[in-house]
């Protein structure tokens, strides 16, 4: 072999390469959305991914509540939770939803496709979701991209 390195590289948390991204949801399907959000998220659009480090990108999300549902899911839909106590099963549909906390449905269709552990809530923590156009992250001078641009 030559004097070239074939050394695996794996990232930490020390030297992963973090940015923001701000991604406009309007118009934007949820699913199609979120899946994009969590591969970023996870940094698996990075060649540098590693697999157990977060090395993903922060993303901040504008305009959640004009986010589009196909079909008949934005009726038909449920989210079920429960309150704790007998008889305490409440359901809602995303519409629902929409009309009191827009930012909801976006969260929780990008948390479940983020892993159930340690690592994938400390993945959520980079997801900043806004129902507005408006968002306080202008310090960081995210770059704004658009689901099509994302490999």
């Amino acid at each position: 072999m030559e004097s070239l390195s074939y050394k695996t590289i794996s990232v930490n948390a020390a030297t992963a390469n973090k940015e923001w991204y701000v991604i406009d949801a309007t118009d934007a399907v949820l699913g199609r959305l979120a899946s994009q959000v969590a591969k970023i998220l996870r940094g698996k659009n990075k060649p540098s991914y590693t697999p157990h480090v977060d090395c993903g990108d922060n993303v901040i999300i504008i305009n959640a509540d004009k986010i589009r549902l196909t079909g008949k899911k934005m009726t038909d839909k449920v989210y079920t939770r429960h309150t704790g106590y007998p008889g305490g099963q409440r359901f809602a549909t995303p519409a629902d939803y929409l009309a009191k906390k827009p930012t909801f449905v976006i969260e929780k269709a990008v948390k479940g496709m983020l892993p159930k552990n340690r690592l994938g809530a400390a993945l959520f923590g980079n997801l900043k979701v806004y129902a507005g156009a408006e968002h306080p992250h202008t310090a960081q001078s995210p770059k704004t991209i658009k689901l099509n641009d994302i490999k």
